[in-house]
């Protein structure tokens, strides 16, 4: 099977035809491949048949004139290489965006610049396809009125690797399952990362910062999330990785730096007779380490780095049962036990309570006096001499006193 090559130069798109590039993707074979020299091309193009776009040098730029959707691609086999796309409209009943892509497989989206478009790449339905390598940033409006740099709806067993989103609003994966979300970077936007409904993700070497929430997983199950790090999530609640109402996770080599909430673990593991399992992650800096919501039990946390958190367990639910998941092994920087057989195990396991200074938990109002020295000498007062008896969290049976590796 030969394929077409069709050259279209600027010149010729600007002075002969109003939309002189979806003329040539009408009359191009199945399987052409249109290379595009520098210049400025009209959007609203639609693409329904096999066929690939490149832009052969620097400066190719797709124009939607603010109005719709640059590119619209149906069906399979479709690829886009090299382009600068700019301009949508603004709608978001529309759904308006760079490039919309549905019911196809293997397609491809790469090395692409995405900028002043309300959404990004919004894939429904998509399957087996790549989007790689590309820059995206959405129009300059506020934080939730932004569209959603990449979403998947319905789109299962793709790969998202290497793309970079800059103030936008979400990266959502919605409905979608086996799909890889790899070495990606996003800042300044609000879920850097968001999956509901999603099961059998991988997400791997992920780099987020200056987001409202690093990543997000809701009512999902059997995923895993390897080597991500998350930093300076923003807001007084900006949060490092939650997991709500999710079973069967991994979550493992992360690191969560100088967040309100490094973990955020509500209801989870969801599912009966299932674990989570959080491993070897690095929790650091943040206000909270690990906050637990509502009944979370048969989390199985070992060999976490704990440090310099202002709180390292919160338990915002009273009657739920922290103490029955399985914590052991951990590095704590304020355990205060002894390891006199020098096996890198703590002598007595590390307990940990709920003293005075943590009544913000229940009663939000105190949370403005938190930190101050008279909630300070309450908490002093209540470890020299308890007046009130603390409630028990939790305890590591077998507290690390060295940072191995």
């Amino acid at each position: 099977m030969f394929k077409l090559y069709f050259l279209i130069s600027f010149l010729l798109l600007g002075s002969l035809h109003a939309n002189a590039l979806q003329d040539a993707i009408d009359k191009a074979p199945s399987g052409s491949i249109i290379k595009l020299s520098a210049g400025i091309y009209k959007g609203n193009i639609t693409i329904n048949k096999p066929l690939t776009i490149i832009g052969i040098e620097d400066g190719v730029v797709i124009d939607g004139e603010q109005n719709g959707t640059v590119i619209k691609i149906k069906g399979s086999y479709i690829s886009l290489k090299n382009l600068k796309i700019i301009g949508s409209g603004d709608r978001h009943e529309q759904l308006d965006a760079a490039i919309s892509m549905a019911e196809g497989k293997q397609c491809e989206v790469s090395h692409c610049v995405i900028d002043d478009c309300l959404f990004g790449i919004d894939m429904q339905m998509v399957s087996n396809s790549i989007i790689s390598h590309n820059t995206i940033s959405s129009k300059n409006l506020d934080l939730g009125l932004r569209g959603d740099g990449i979403r998947l709806w319905y789109s299962n067993d793709n790969l998202v690797k290497n793309n970079s989103l800059t103030k936008s609003r979400d990266f959502v994966v919605w409905y979608s399952h086996g799909n890889e979300i790899e070495e990606n970077y996003g800042e300044y936007c609000r879920y850097s990362l968001h999956f509901m409904y999603a099961g059998k993700n991988i997400v791997k070497n992920n780099n987020y910062a200056f987001n409202s929430v690093g990543i997000f997983f809701m009512y999902s199950q059997d995923t895993i999330a390897i080597g991500n790090t998350v930093k300076s999530s923003l807001g007084a609640t900006g949060m490092g990785i939650g997991l709500k109402d999710v079973s069967n996770f991994t979550l493992k080599d992360n690191t969560v730096i100088y967040c309100a909430q490094g973990f955020y673990i509500d209801r989870s593991p969801f599912e009966p007779d299932t674990h989570n399992w959080i491993i070897g992650n690095k929790i650091l800096y943040n206000s909270e380490a690990i906050h637990f919501h509502s009944l979370s039990e048969a989390n199985v946390l070992k060999e976490n780095i704990i440090i310099g958190n202002i709180e390292d367990i919160v338990n915002d639910s009273r009657g739920s049962k922290t103490d029955e998941n399985e914590i052991v092994g951990n590095y704590w920087d304020n355990y205060e036990g002894f390891d006199t057989n020098s096996d890198n195990i703590g002598d007595t396991p590390h307990k940990v309570y709920q003293y005075a200074d943590q009544l913000w938990v229940y009663n939000p109002d105190v949370k403005f006096f938190y930190g101050s020295p008279v909630i300070s000498l309450l908490n002093f007062l209540a470890k020299l001499a308890p007046f009130t008896k603390p409630l028990f969290l939790l305890e590591d049976e077998e507290p690390k006193i060295r940072i191995e590796g």
